[in-house]
């Protein structure tokens, strides 16, 4: 018999990885509503209602602040092909994979790329970060990376924005792990353009990259010398369609919308710092926990993500064979290692609704178990008070 004549089933698996997350039934409840043409007024109202939403989640008055079509890496896209021109000085600091990738789309846009690089696990350096500066003053813009995806790291931006600024150019920020689940200060910092993904802490199905856009970096591309090389994500004309003007541009993924739209009221109503609170919290329940294992994080504690944790996998087990096993005996989803960390670590998210008590016990009797059977000691007992006395 043909596969397509079987019914789909589709597994619930538990998403404690980098990413998609957890994704709440009214958010797909709100997905199934009837698809509405793109310019229908009634969908038009849910555009509206949703860039409203983004801004708070944002925290941002800016009116350029749109959902792209796409992935963050869409999102990504969109900064670069926007904000350089061929033959633009630009600065990219990376400190993992998405910082890599910054620079490597910087490039593809015609960019001369000045790298200021750091050790995968570590934030960028202000000091770094200051000699480029200095010694490339004709840069036109320095992107970084806010949440570290590959590592977990959260890259400190105050410091760092403040000196972009001094200098007079343009900061770009990856907020793709960071949005919805700890402060992304657009508006204090003056960022002039800032992207993340639906599928992360906002807790909705991949497939949106959210962006909002500084009135100095509008100006700045409605002023380019040539057209934005990609026509798909060129904002000049994706301002007009999300504005008053309703210009057609593309076909929306009008039920895409419905969802990012449905999480952002979810995220509204539990309230940003009652969301970030709680991300906080869990985070620091599982770093004990995990500790409490006899495991060691990668991340130093000053800089590591509530929302992403990497922890290093101990001499003589098997990366991969443990991310199977989770898999295969508990149905859990963890994510592996990239770049130079690939096999050396495993990396857990508790994003959006995913970031809860239950989940972070699950996991930890479940690694507490499958080590147990490789010959690495554990104190399972030990870890769970651990985690309750930070939560109960």
């Amino acid at each position: 018999m043909e596969s397509w004549k079987k019914p789909r089933i589709v597994p619930e698996k538990t998403l404690l990885g980098p990413g998609p997350t957890p994704v709440e039934s009214r958010v797909l409840r709100a997905m199934a509503e009837p698809t509405l043409g793109h310019l229908d007024r009634d969908f038009v109202a849910i555009m509206d209602e949703t860039r409203e939403l983004l801004k708070l989640v944002f925290r941002t008055k800016n009116d350029l602040t749109v959902a792209m079509s796409g992935t963050g890496s869409a999102g990504m896209e969109t900064a670069c092909v926007n904000m350089i021109e061929r033959g633009d000085k630009v600065i990219i600091c990376s400190h993992g994979v998405f910082g890599t990738r910054m620079q490597d789309v910087a490039g593809r846009c015609g960019a001369e790329v000045v790298e200021v690089n750091a050790p995968m696990g570590r934030p960028v350096d202000p000091a770094d970060v200051e000699k480029a500066l200095r010694a490339n003053p004709d840069a036109k813009l320095l992107g970084i990376v806010h949440a570290e995806t590959s590592t977990g790291v959260l890259q400190p931006l105050d410091e760092i924005a403040a000196m972009v600024h001094g200098a007079g150019m343009f900061m770009v920020v990856d907020a793709v792990t960071s949005l919805g689940g700890m402060d992304v200060p657009v508006d204090r910092l003056g960022l002039e353009m800032v992207y993340s993904g639906s599928q992360k802490c906002l807790a909705c199905p991949p497939g949106l990259a959210p962006v909002t856009v500084g009135p100095r970096a509008v100006e700045h591309i409605k002023n380019r010398k040539t057209k934005v090389q990609s026509w798909y994500l060129d904002l000049t004309m994706i301002m007009r369609y999300w504005g008053q003007e309703r210009f057609y541009h593309h076909t929306a993924p009008v039920n895409m919308i419905y969802g990012l739209n449905e999480g952002l009221r979810m995220i509204a109503e539990e309230g940003l710092e009652n969301r970030f609170a709680r991300h906080r919290k869990n985070a620091e329940a599982l770093w004990a926990g995990l500790e409490a294992l006899g495991l060691e994080l990668l991340v130093d504690p000053a800089y590591r993500l509530p929302s992403l944790t990497s922890v290093k996998i101990p001499e003589g087990i098997d990366e991969a064979a443990l991310r199977r096993n989770l898999m295969k005996e508990y149905s859990i989803e963890v994510g592996s290692g990239l770049g130079d960390l690939k096999g050396k670590i495993i990396r857990i998210g508790l994003m959006g609704s995913g970031s809860n008590r239950m989940n972070i016990v699950l996991l930890l009797s479940a690694l507490s178990s499958l080590l147990a059977k490789n010959g690495f000691c554990t104190d399972i007992k030990s870890a769970l008070e651990r985690v309750d006395a930070i939560l109960m």
